[in-house]
């Protein structure tokens, strides 16, 4: 791991806020506040609890948004529990909740309509279109069941898992996984996230002032990552092995995508459970090789090993390399590690100011999107503790979301009753997902809880600052354009980010890729560098808007 001593980074990350802050031209102390206002939604998450206290029951919780029927509005689905002995939904308060949204931020149930209600243990879920087909297919992972949905274009979805040569049964326990364009042939491939080989008949028992409470990750073996390979037929075929994956035994809580070294080709990123972060290297899309340590990202700052859990891969300091940000538990901190553009990383979460203040939280959903439009990335946490409801004499349990303010660059405010996130009741948050739901330009939020409503946080932040959101079609590239490279220069400054829609914890976020402007009505240059190689650029585009681009033959 590359370490800079304390004196020296302090002064290289203040000259970079420094440096960033004159770029954008940004009066920092006077820009917009962040602030969203609670929308209930018709959805709980059921997990199962026991007295046992299965690993499983504390695990749940996956969210996406994507516009299923292709209206334009951005629409959201909760993965949901099942019966913990039987990991069957024997009663319909388990199903998995498709919700249909009417452009304004209402949102009607269409579960049934949809096929969607689902089977298993669902714990996340993955939202690309494989067979470029323009509507965008599911996949739920879960407790020893993978399920994949084809989109059928009207409205309903059918289950093709054992037709596209996936495992419909396992031994894994998946918590999700990603769609990538793994070797750039223009099709997507499904990179799935395990987590541990868990049997509810070897279930150890971790006793806690007199009562059985969830045990620590080493008393469960860990399982190896998965990736099947698009045949371009509507089926798949696993490269686990010859790809190097099954080399590398974790306890994967999420996973994140980006070309973080500019060679063109998807990289991925896996926060595991007290074990060393994995930082899988895409040789040309024939091998994976696992750098994490090499690269400054196995470990966080302090070398302890910590509660990894969801994590967001993308640029946000502005300078055209993908950072990491991930989040873990109390006493852990929401580790950020700098991209330094020369294929490798800088561990700046205490200079960034993220130590002090993620500190006494726990996390599990992390995005970094521009919420106050103001033209820097911010981060937003779904918040609450792995432990059950019986330690919350020892623990905080219960816990509201927060935001991190980007202040310009590397350097963070952290807020919560400030930005109205103590609007609903604290609860154990798990997965997170981000997308404009009501059409206003801001991004907002949708959160799932245990044994508690979900919530949709809907982004009033006050201000007049400017926006456009990008929406790709492939045509050499996949057609979600997952993988693309998006540059957009104002006078104000440049930004950047990429096409993904793995981000927190397994959770999926579809929705067109956002850039906030500030005060500029004007972006002077779009520049888009598509998986295929090709390159693309547009200029003086207009403001307030969703741009779709399609592809150059």
């Amino acid at each position: 791991m590359i370490r800079i001593r304390p004196t020296a980074r302090a002064l290289l990350l203040a000259a970079l806020v420094a440096a960033c802050a004159t770029l954008a031209g940004l009066a920092l102390p006077n820009a917009p506040r962040i602030h969203f206002v609670h929308k209930p939604i018709a959805f709980q998450l059921e997990n199962s609890e026991t007295d046992r206290r299965y690993a499983p029951e504390t695990m749940a919780g996956g969210v996406a948004i994507f516009d299923y029927n292709n209206d334009g509005c951005l629409d959201i689905f909760f993965t949901n529990g099942a019966d913990i002995l039987t990991l069957e939904k024997s009663d319909p308060r388990y199903f998995n909740r498709l919700f249909a949204n009417d452009g304004k931020g209402n949102f009607t149930d269409v579960t049934a309509k949809a096929g969607l209600s689902g089977v298993g243990y669902a714990t996340g879920v993955a939202v690309g279109d494989y067979d470029n087909d323009g509507f965008e297919d599911l996949f739920v992972g879960g407790v020893h069941r993978y399920t994949l949905y084809h989109n059928n274009g009207d409205g309903t979805f059918t289950d093709v898992t054992a037709k596209a040569g996936l495992p419909v049964t396992t031994t894994n326990w998946s918590v999700g996984g990603a769609w990538l364009d793994f070797n750039n042939d223009g099709l997507l491939d499904l990179f799935i996230a395990n987590y541990l080989l868990w049997d509810k008949d070897k279930e150890p028992l971790c006793m806690s002032e007199g009562h059985p409470e969830y045990c620590h990750p080493k008393f469960y073996k860990g399982l190896t990552n998965q990736l099947f390979l698009n045949n371009g037929d509507g089926t798949f075929r696993e490269v686990s092995a010859e790809t190097g994956l099954t080399a590398f035994t974790g306890k994967a809580m999420s996973v994140a995508v980006a070309d973080f070294d500019g060679d063109g080709w998807p990289d991925v990123f896996i926060p595991n459970d007290k074990m060393p972060n994995f930082l899988f290297h895409n040789l040309n899309g024939k091998k994976f090789e696992e750098v994490g340590f090499e690269k400054g990202v196995g470990l966080a700052e302090d070398g302890n090993l910590i509660s990894g859990m969801g994590a967001d891969f993308r640029d946000i300091d502005n300078d055209g390399w993908p950072d990491i940000v991930f989040v873990a538990l109390e006493n852990e901190t929401f580790p950020m590690f700098q991209n330094s553009g020369k294929g490798s990383f800088r561990d700046v979460t205490s200079s960034s100011g993220m130590s002090a203040l993620s500190r006494p939280m726990a996390g599990y959903g992390v995005g970094a999107f521009d919420l106050d439009n103001d033209g820097w990335k911010d981060i937003f946490v779904s918040r609450g503790h792995v432990q059950s409801p019986l330690m919350r004499r020892l623990f905080m349990i219960d816990q509201h979301n927060s935001v991190f303010r980007n202040s310009g660059g590397t350097k963070f405010v952290a807020l919560t009753a400030e930005a109205g996130l103590d609007a609903a009741p604290a609860k154990r948050h798990r997965g997170s997902a981000w997308g404009d739901l009501d059409g206003d330009g801001r991004l907002d939020a949708v959160v799932s809880a245990l044994l508690a409503p979900a919530e949709i946080w809907l982004n009033d932040s006050p201000g007049q600052n400017h926006w456009i959101e990008i929406k790709l079609e492939g045509t050499k590239s996949n057609r979600d354009g997952i993988g693309a490279r998006i540059k957009v220069v104002t006078r104000a400054g440049t930004q950047y980010n990429h096409v993904t829609t793995s981000v927190g914890y397994g959770s999926s976020s579809a929705g067109p890729v956002h850039f906030g402007l500030g005060a500029e009505r004007t972006a002077s240059l779009i520049e888009i560098r598509w998986p295929s190689g090709s390159v693309q650029r547009l200029e003086n585009v207009q403001s307030d808007r969703t741009l779709r681009v399609k592809e150059p033959q």
